[in-house]
């Protein structure tokens, strides 16, 4: 894969030169001490344990979606597989997930794990353009991360791959005695009018439209758009689409029907500032607060 070049400004241009001699074991301890910052994820468990191995990283995302983390220790070594083989595990034993997140973030969060997109995240310090190939042709959520080292105080994470994964499960059809509330987010899409799919679309495109930096994640009940951590959530009803960005609501002069501070206020997704959109015109006024998301949050 391509080197990335970094360079130090300042009276002179000086190149600093990457290296991979990070110990494993010590990327592992730095990761896991800073996983929130690095990865959007809460760290749960080191080495964990299961019947044929062991998990090197372990924990769940913002949006209680499991996430698997492996690190490459050889050039011969296959992450790839051996990250797929433990995401199924992982699938076959729900009921020790969820134990483990008892014991750590509390009945509250194990109530909430969403299994729709578990993930893995595979590290090392170099892949082949074959391997991002195979994890493309998988449709599983396979991120690929290779990372440099640049002195004793810069590490980079360079994110190769954007995975378009398929639900876990299948999305069956509701039965008729449910209601509108209880159907997961495709569903209500497949059911929306004319008029709620268009501005539907409409905000998709237009968020993705932003920056290839921007990565979807369909989950059971909202759609959510994330750099590091989710920075857009969407959700479906029948009358509008709520927007839930991740902005500081006392940054924003809120305006009844439109805007809503979120904060102590329980609700699917993540993200402080809800925007409802009902229009058109409700559409073209959400954009500046968009743009705002996606150029102040990293």
């Amino acid at each position: 894969m391509s080197e990335i070049k970094l360079f130090e400004v300042g009276t002179a241009v000086k190149e600093r030169t990457s290296s991979t001699v990070l110990l494993e074991k010590e990327l592992q301890n730095t990761i896991e001490q800073n996983m929130e910052t690095f990865f959007g994820v809460r760290f749960l468990k080191s080495e964990y344990v299961i019947t044929s191995g062991r998990m090197d990283s372990i924990g769940i995302d913002e949006n209680n979606s499991p996430v698997i983390f492996e690190y490459k220790r050889s050039t011969s070594e296959n992450v790839i597989n051996q990250g797929l083989f433990y995401l199924d595990w992982l699938l076959d034993h729900k009921a020790d997930f969820k134990l483990l997140v008892i014991e750590k973030l509390g009945m509250d969060v194990a109530d909430q794990i969403d299994w729709s997109v578990p993930c893995v995240i595979c590290i090392a310090n170099d892949f082949t353009k074959y391997d991002v190939h195979a994890v493309n042709q998988m449709q599983r959520n396979i991120k690929l991360v290779k990372y440099r080292a640049y002195g004793d105080d810069l590490l980079l994470f360079e994110h190769l791959n954007t995975p378009v994964a398929k639900p876990v499960t299948e999305v069956s059809v509701a039965p008729a005695s449910t209601t509108y509330s209880q159907k997961t987010h495709l569903e209500k899409l497949a059911a929306a009018s004319n008029h709620i799919k268009t501005l539907y679309t409409s905000l998709c495109d237009y968020i993705e439209s932003l920056g290839d930096d921007l990565v979807a994640n369909q989950l059971k009940l909202y759609l959510a758009y994330k750099k590091v951590q989710n920075i857009f959530c969407i959700e479906i009803y029948s009358k509008q689409i709520l927007l839930r960005l991740k902005l500081n609501p006392d940054t924003v002069e809120l305006e009844d029907g439109f805007t809503r501070d979120m904060r102590g206020i329980g609700h699917y997704g993540t993200g402080d500032l809800e925007v409802s959109i009902k229009s058109e015109a409700d559409f073209q006024k959400a954009k500046n607060l968009i743009d705002r998301v996606y150029n102040e949050v990293i």
